[in-house]
Order: C-alpha cells, then structure tokens, then sequence
C-alpha cells in the first residue's frame, strides 16, 4: 500500500492570529483537501508575524501555499491542478468536472462584487448593483437548467435538482465559487444592506446545499472575520 503524503497547508490567519483567516483562495484549497478525504495539517499564518514565519518555509511567498512531502507550491491554480492530479481514484474521489460549462458557471461575479463594493460614488451605485444582479440571476439560471444526464434519466424535466455545479458531487469548479458567494453575502448585506435575492432558487439550492457539506462548514472563516477584512476596501456612501 502506497504511504500517504504529507500535507500542509498554510493559510492566512483571521484578525486574532489564529483563526482561519477571510480568503477565498485559502478556503478552495482546503475545501479540495477535505473532499479528497486526505490527512493534511492545517496552518494559519498571522501575516503581522509572517516574515519570522515563512522566511524559513517559503520566502517572498504570500499564503495560501502547500508543502507537499517536503516540496513547497505556491500557486493556487497549479496546486489544484496537481492535487487533482495526485490525489486521484481509486484512492481519492475524482474532482474534475464532467462538463466544460461548469468551470466557467459565474465567474464574472466575483469582479462585479468588487466593483459594487469598491464604488465610491453613489451615483454608480444602482448601476453597479445592478451589473451585480445580471451575473447572478446568470449563475442562477444556469443551475436551474438540467444538466444532461438529468435529461437522460427524465426527458421531461425542465428545473435541474442537482446539488451542485456539475452533478451532485462537489468538483473543483465549486470549491473555486462557493467561498466567492458566502463573501458577497457577508459582506454586500453588513455594509449595503444587499443580499443575494432568496427567490434566486437555483442559488438559494446551491448555498443550502453546501452549508450542509463538511467542506465546505468547516473552512468559512467566521463571518465577523470576513466583515473585518473587508472593511477597508468597502468605499461608505455618503
């Protein structure tokens, strides 16, 4: 029986230097590590220490980064990649999409969100806002649509049931967009009095969904973390 690796993985600590810390980057990463069912030591790097930290470990590095038996990785995308690619079946759940389309399911909503935070001028407000809407209304309605192995087992069916993005088995796609989502909600709704709309069904489904999923409960930074981070890039309305 092959030994399994040794993993750790450092992320940025929230505000009193332990916690898990408000990145969206750091959470993908070890909702993956979770998913996969794989033993790996989780560490929070408090970045007002961190020079003392990382010099030693990855110097001029910012987390999240991975040691993996020994070798250090340093960007997310290629660490996805190679955790995909070493961490696989029969041992590891597969978490590569079946369809193309889900790898790009919302992935404008992260850079509306910032737009519509970051505005300092109330007269784009309502625009901002609303170029917000459009691309989650977009990301609503295509997971209100069937997939097609849905169609397969019921032509008839006209609203997908699905848990997530491509089925309903978490895959990288969504542990790439889950965290965006849970920040938009934190943070639209603490400092705009906005929230993503309930009767978004396709959307209200996918959050419940994943509020029930292990990995992705037990990697949410606190959400009085996330409002903490964000507080000095949201611009206030006069």
């Amino acid at each position: 029986m092959v030994d399994e690796p040794k993993i750790e993985l450092f992320i940025k600590s929230s505000e009193d230097g332990e916690s898990i810390g408000a990145n969206p980057f750091s959470q993908r990463l070890a909702m993956i590590l979770m998913f996969k069912g794989c033993t790996f030591t989780l560490n929070t790097v408090d970045m007002k220490r961190a020079p003392d930290v990382l010099k030693d470990l990855a110097p001029g590095t910012q987390p999240p980064f991975l040691i993996y038996n020994g070798e250090v990785k340093t960007d997310v995308n290629k660490i996805e990649e190679f955790l995909e690619e070493n961490l696989k079946p029969p041992r590891y759940p597969s978490m590569t999409p079946k369809y193309k389309e889900s790898s790009t399911a919302g992935n404008d909503i992260f850079q509306k969100f910032s737009a519509y935070i970051k505005n300092p001028c109330p007269a784009q407000e309502d625009n901002l806002q609303k170029n917000l809407l459009r691309s989650l209304l977009k990301l609503d309605l295509d997971l209100k649509k069937p997939l097609p192995h849905e169609l397969t087992c019921d032509p008839k069916l006209t609203v997908s049931k699905r848990k997530y993005l491509d089925g309903d088995s978490l895959t990288l796609p969504d542990c790439n967009l889950l965290p965006k989502l849970h920040i938009i909600n934190v943070v639209c709704k603490h400092y705009r009095n906005f929230e993503i709309p309930k009767d978004l069904q396709g959307i209200s489904r996918y959050l419940q969904n994943a509020e029930e999923l292990k990995a992705f409960k037990y990697t949410c930074p606190h959400p009085d973390e996330i409002i903490l981070f964000y507080r000095d890039m949201v611009k206030k309305m006069p």
